[in-house]
């Protein structure tokens, strides 16, 4: 079946407004960029069939016969704000002959995803180790929860990688061969198209497996003396541990206060697997995470002990 073609113009725009542009995405998807979507309007150019054929045709959109009815081989659809839609064209006894999706692109802004922070953008990928696949996440907005992933791809150098999109839509898990001894030359590259309705957003990240890795919860939490702690590396940690150092941040909180609390009663850093707590009181939360000791990337999450007198729950 022919792809329903868009009829270019003037060098161009497909008679959109001068601050527009029109993109083929894949095979009947087409995303026609705005700058801004407040009183927007632009005419689109489409072709049902490009064999010269004479047939009467018949347009819909979303599946129902627009009105007043559009007939023809080549016609034009006013794209307004961002009210895209499926535009099939017909024979004139209701035959399906093609059609095109047009998803509308606002340039200046982004409301389906939440921004995590200015640093990290819209998405957050990490992985626990230098071997194994990595993972991305992101959020949708409150407003925006029914949003979808339309098309997603993750590629370096030039070689796409193999990547598996959640049940939820929220995240994605990609298995990308890379040798842990081996100095990354090239960054990866994510790009991922959601759509709400007809409106459609592109999001994308570079990154190098080295920025992203996060180590596991760390093995073996224990109280192995009166006041010492004692921990092991993380089960999925690269080895041999000798080559692939971590530092640990040590944290002591108050009793039934989070780890992530800005008011520790303690705080260290130390690449040592034991540490020694002195503190007065009796009832406090030890907290203790990694972080990779020669890239200084993202810490892991926290691993604790919730100690009660003589009572240590790791």
């Amino acid at each position: 079946m022919d792809v329903l073609l868009l009829v270019v113009l003037c060098g161009g725009l497909c008679y959109a407004s001068s601050e527009s542009s029109l993109e083929p995405l894949t095979d009947h998807v087409v995303v026609l960029k705005v700058p801004h979507k407040v009183r927007t309007e632009d005419h689109v150019p489409l072709v049902c069939r490009n064999d010269n054929q004479t047939q009467a045709v018949f347009w819909k959109k979303d599946g129902v016969e627009l009105k007043p009815p559009l007939q023809g081989n080549q016609v034009t659809v006013v794209v307004e704000e961002v009210d895209g839609g499926n535009y099939s064209c017909h024979s004139s006894d209701g035959q399906y002959l093609n059609h095109t999706v047009i998803f509308v692109h606002v340039e200046t802004e982004k409301v389906i995803l939440r921004e995590i922070s200015p640093e990290e953008g819209y998405i957050q990928c990490s992985v626990p180790n230098y071997s194994g696949p990595f993972r991305c996440s992101w959020s949708r907005t409150a407003s925006r929860s029914n949003a979808a992933v339309l098309l997603l791809n993750a590629t370096r150098n030039g070689r796409e990688i193999p990547c598996e999109l959640d049940a939820d839509g929220s995240g994605i898990q990609c298995e990308e061969d890379n040798c842990p001894y081996k100095e990354e030359q090239h960054r990866i590259f994510l790009t991922t198209h959601i759509r709400r309705y007809y409106r459609l957003e592109t999001y994308t990240k570079a990154f190098y497996i080295k920025d992203i890795v996060r180590p596991g919860a760390l093995s073996n939490l224990q109280r192995s003396g009166a006041n010492v702690f004692s921990w092991s590396y993380p089960d999925s940690w690269e080895k041999p541990c000798s080559f692939y150092g971590l530092n640990f941040q040590v944290k002591v909180v108050r009793h039934a206060q989070s780890c992530d609390s800005e008011a520790p009663i303690l705080g260290n850093n130390t690449d040592d697997t034991k540490f020694e707590v002195n503190v007065k009181t009796k009832k406090y939360v030890f907290c203790v995470r990694a972080q990779d000791r020669y890239t200084e990337g993202p810490f892991g999450p926290w691993s604790n002990c919730v100690v009660n007198k003589d009572d240590v729950s790791c």
